[in-house]
Formats: C-alpha cells, structure tokens, sequence
C-alpha cells in the first residue's frame, strides 16, 4: 500500500516562497496521478495542482504562473514551489497519490500573512 508523507509548510509573508514536498512509498504502480488539494476553514476543497507518472501537469487558475509541480522519479517525490504567495494561498495542504482510489497525506499548513 502506498504511504505519504508530506512537509514544506510554514508561515511566510505575502510574496514569498515555500517549497512543499510529497514522498510516496510503498507500492508504486505504473499509472498514477499525485497532487495537492488544498482546503481553507469555510471553503471548498481546491485541486492545487497535479502531475501524472507520464509527467503531464495540470494548475488549478488561481495558482498558474506562481506554483510549480514537479517529480522525481528516483525518490517517488513530488514538489510543489509556491512563489509570489498571496494571502488567499492560506489554506492545509493536502498531498494525495491517485490510482483509482485517493491516498493521502497528513496535510501541511501554509499561512501567508498580508
């Protein structure tokens, strides 16, 4: 089965940076999704961002331009650079690995003070 393990969180200022990564173990099939959704108190559950085991990514509007997903293939390790924060990007974020069926990670904060 696969585990996630997921760090990168922290509080930053508006405009600056994080760096949230995503470790998969387990077992590792050959077609998967991983991503981030990302879910703030009173709002609604958000895809952040997703890349598939072809490489292939997709950005959720509110993020293109800022965030950057990317993996390595090596460490089963998905990354998620986070630039020009805003304090709307406040929210947990949640790390998942997608074959069928979500597997989850325990969530970071990210807080973007104005």
């Amino acid at each position: 089965q696969v585990q996630l393990v997921e760090s990168g969180g922290g509080l930053v200022q508006a405009g600056g940076s994080l760096r949230l990564s995503c470790a998969a173990s387990g077992s590792i099939f050959s077609f998967y999704t991983m991503g981030w959704y990302r879910q703030a108190p009173g709002k609604q559950r958000e895809l952040v961002a997703s890349i598939s085991s072809g490489s292939s990514t997709n950005y959720a509007d509110s993020v293109k331009g800022r965030f950057t997903i990317s993996r390595t293939n090596a460490k089963n390790t998905v990354y998620l650079q986070m630039n020009s924060l805003k304090p709307e990007d406040t929210a947990v974020y949640y790390c998942y690995y997608l074959r069928g069926s979500y597997v989850w990670g325990q969530g970071t904060q990210v807080t973007v003070s104005s």
